[in-house]
């Protein structure tokens, strides 16, 4: 066991040329956006309403790779890009399967200046807005990884920025606020008294706890008032996915220095982000024969378990039911998740494009209580020395659990997890576990499905398409 090596890197002449596009790659064809207003597909001008120009056209682009534009490749070498892959020895050791049969690696993008893999669609994000001559964005948080990666973002690109985040994260999560702000910011809790989508729940109760869902109803009323605004979303989306493939491309390219490729690749889920990222390289190689037998493994909270629990079908990607329409692994855009400390996998549905990997048998989900995705992120702590996210966590628990299934059965293991975003501004979900506060969640399946058959699910003719 050689520490003073466990880190492996890469020079910033390496940082991908273009990102991956899996869409060419899909089992099936990725299902169109749905114009709420009519429930045919969204005419482009619709989506270019509501995003940038640019990230529309990759949204639906055909092209094998997009091209990431050289002062675009400039600026994620100036966050720390290429980020380091690890091998976790000293987890290996506290886990007795230390040796060359089972190995465990992290691509490590907790070191980007907000502390998560956020940065990389919302630099691509700004950088296209900017060149439009858009002068306001706009998002939802949940945990703040995102809206503090966007206000970095804008704030490098001179744009305004506005945020509205979940109301239980703005409590919880103090430190990421105040971030936020640093990079100049406006920052409200959600629901809010400054749309009508928030007022809804505002007025009944001020102190409503929130969801992503309503959250995004929030940005979208904020983003059209005014034709210079433009709405940001950190996952879910097919171009924020693309954007992300350059972490799994870097984490191939480390891995193949040393002569290895992953058994098992590993992140958590919430909208897809990080976990696509790290994955559709290797997904892309997978779907075409290359490596066949590579296990993916997209891992939720059993607190908002939309691929584990929730059905595929047509939702609203916001509970105001504003955003456009899309065919997703969902629990229902009216879903209002418990207080779970990991905010960023509280989103009602998941990625359609990972939804259509699941649906195809090509990835694996699986799903985790509060408390368990706490200890191992207190373990990871105490042997790799940093402290991870909640969402994180829930990565490190699957990987350990797939290294212990591996030394039980004899195998021999690669694994490849994303350490998503460390946890430095999430303390009190540490606190509360080590004072024995912490509380499981879990969804009711008759609250699911009663969610899932509400009348105001959408009905698309899939006939228009």
């Amino acid at each position: 066991m050689d520490l003073f090596n466990s880190r492996i890197l890469l020079p910033t002449s390496e940082i991908p040329k273009e990102w991956i596009n899996i869409l060419p790659d899909l089992p099936t064809p990725m299902t169109p956006l749905v114009n709420p207003a009519d429930g045919k597909p969204a005419p482009p001008e619709l989506a270019m309403r509501i995003f940038a120009k640019e990230c529309v056209l990759q949204e639906v682009s055909q092209e094998n790779s997009i091209p990431i534009p050289n002062d675009l490749r400039a600026m994620y070498a100036s966050i720390g890009r290429p980020t380091p892959l690890h091998r976790a020895y000293r987890l290996e050791k506290e886990l007795g399967i230390e040796g060359d049969n089972i190995k465990i690696f992290y691509k490590n993008e907790s070191v980007s200046p907000t502390g998560s893999h956020k940065l990389n669609t919302a630099l691509a994000q700004a950088y296209f807005c900017k060149k439009q001559g858009i002068n306001e964005m706009v998002t939802e948080t949940g945990a703040g990884q995102w809206g503090s990666a966007l206000a970095l973002a804008c704030n490098l690109s001179g744009i305004k920025c506005t945020v509205y985040m979940v109301r239980i994260s703005f409590l919880q999560k103090p430190g990421r606020k105040i971030l936020m702000k640093i990079f100049n910011a406006k920052v409200h809790a959600s629901p809010s008294e400054f749309t009508e989508s928030g007022r809804r729940y505002w007025e009944k109760d001020n102190n409503h706890n929130g969801s992503l869902g309503l959250a995004i109803s929030e940005a979208i009323e904020h983003c059209l008032r005014d034709e210079s605004i433009r709405y940001s979303l950190g996952s879910v989306v097919n171009h924020v996915l693309l954007h992300q493939t350059v972490i799994g491309q870097e984490a191939k390219s480390q891995l193949s220095k040393i002569g290895e490729y992953p058994d098992i690749v590993i992140g958590c889920a919430g909208g897809g982000s990080n976990f696509a990222g790290t994955a559709i390289p290797f997904i892309r190689e997978k779907i075409r024969g290359v490596y066949p037998e590579t296990e993916m493994i997209a891992v939720e909270p059993r607190a908002c378990p939309s691929m584990c629990k929730g059905k595929y079908m047509w939702d609203y990607g916001d509970t105001a039911k504003m955003a456009p329409i899309v065919k997703m692994y969902t629990l229902g855009h009216n879903f209002i998740p418990s207080p779970i400390h990991a905010g960023g996998l509280r989103y009602h549905g998941m990625a359609p494009i990972l939804s259509i990997l699941l649906k195809n048998k090509v990835i694996k989900t699986v799903m985790h209580h509060q408390t368990d995705v706490i200890q191992a992120g207190l373990l990871f702590a105490k042997t790799e020395y940093i402290l991870p996210a909640p969402e994180t966590c829930h990565a490190i628990k699957e990987a350990i659990d797939q290294a212990l299934k591996a030394k039980e059965n004899k195998e021999k293991k690669t694994i490849l997890f994303n350490f998503s975003g460390h946890g430095f501004f999430d303390l009190l979900a540490y606190k509360e576990y080590m004072d024995g506060a912490l509380k499981d969640y879990e969804m009711p399946t008759e609250e699911i499905e009663k969610a899932l058959s509400a009348e105001d699910m959408p009905k698309i003719n899939e006939a228009f398409f």
